[in-house]
């Protein structure tokens, strides 16, 4: 167990009342949430009789959701990791200064004005003003119109390489602050303690029951507990744009990131952030970075 603190609290069931058996570790969920269609509720089955079986392991009811208690929703982070995808570390300035030298046409440009500076100090030992008909004041006030041209050009190419990095630094942080905006800004609905409320996604942690309706966005990984007619577009994992029908006895898995089409449900969070099916899959991408809810399989709440 976590030292100093106590295991989650059974479901919200007015009295409450004992559980039984060990609770779900999340390397056990993430074999779960990677099974599909009839093989998924196959496993329902045989590893938690039902579904009902599946949210005593998780320690939360399908109908009263889990205790509205901070202490157990911090001990449900701790175990299976929060509700967020970290993004990747963005580029310093200089690095994005650098990525700008690599321009092709800058290349050239730079190429150019080293070359010009080269030749502009090079001077012929046979080289005598006064053989081209030159004076030595002639020669000696056109001699610094070399070097300024090749410094004119490093001048130019450093101007364009700073305002083009400066600009992708400006646009990569409000991209960064709109995301935050639509993070914070995006809710669904959770049942705890017997209650609906609307909560940030970010909120949302394994044992959580939400609500689905024709619109909704899934916030996280889960099982459906209830469905009516429930059609969802995996598109956004599978690449298939054809409407999946979920069941409870046949196809039950619901993934994050797809979107609700038809119908109505409820379902049981199972796994949420880089641990979900698309955290797994931007985590691969490198799209992220950091970890959040590593495996920790061996870790239980006594």
């Amino acid at each position: 167990g976590v030292p100093g603190r106590a295991p989650p609290p059974p479901a919200a069931r007015g009295g409450g009342g004992k559980v039984e058996g060990d609770v779900c570790s999340v390397r056990e969920l993430k074999a779960l949430m990677q099974l599909r269609s009839d093989e998924a509720a196959e496993a329902l089955r045989t590893n938690y009789q039902d579904i009902e079986g599946l949210c005593r392991r998780l320690r939360t009811s399908p109908t009263h959701g889990i205790a509205d208690d901070p202490l157990d929703v911090e001990m449900r982070r701790d175990l299976y990791g929060r509700n967020l995808l970290p993004l990747a570390a963005s580029k310093s300035f200089l690095r994005l200064v650098w990525e700008a030298l690599q321009d092709v046409t800058l290349v050239v440009l730079e190429v150019a004005a080293i070359i010009s500076l080269g030749l502009s100090f090079y001077r012929p030992e046979a080289y005598h003003g006064e053989d081209c008909g030159l004076d030595t004041q002639q020669t000696q006030s056109a001699e610094p119109v070399g070097w300024m041209e090749g410094a004119a050009i490093l001048l130019s190419v450093a101007c364009v390489v700073l305002v083009a990095a400066y600009n992708d630094w400006s646009k990569e942080r409000q991209f960064r602050g709109l995301q935050t905006v639509v993070r914070e800004a995006h809710t669904c609905s959770l049942i705890r303690g017997g209650k609906i409320k609307l909560w940030p996604v970010a909120e949302v942690v394994v044992g959580d029951v939400a609500l689905l309706q024709y619109g909704d966005l899934l916030p996280a990984d889960g099982v459906l507990i209830l469905g009516h007619d429930l059609k969802v577009d995996e598109s956004t994992l599978t690449g298939e744009s054809e409407q999946v029908l979920k069941s409870i006895d046949e196809d039950p898995i619901l993934l994050s990131g797809t979107h609700v089409m038809e119908g109505a449900g409820r379902m049981v969070v199972t796994a949420v952030g880089l641990n979900s099916q698309t955290g797994i899959i931007y985590g691969m991408l490198g799209v992220t970075s950091g970890s959040t809810g590593s495996l920790r399989s061996g870790r239980r709440p006594t």
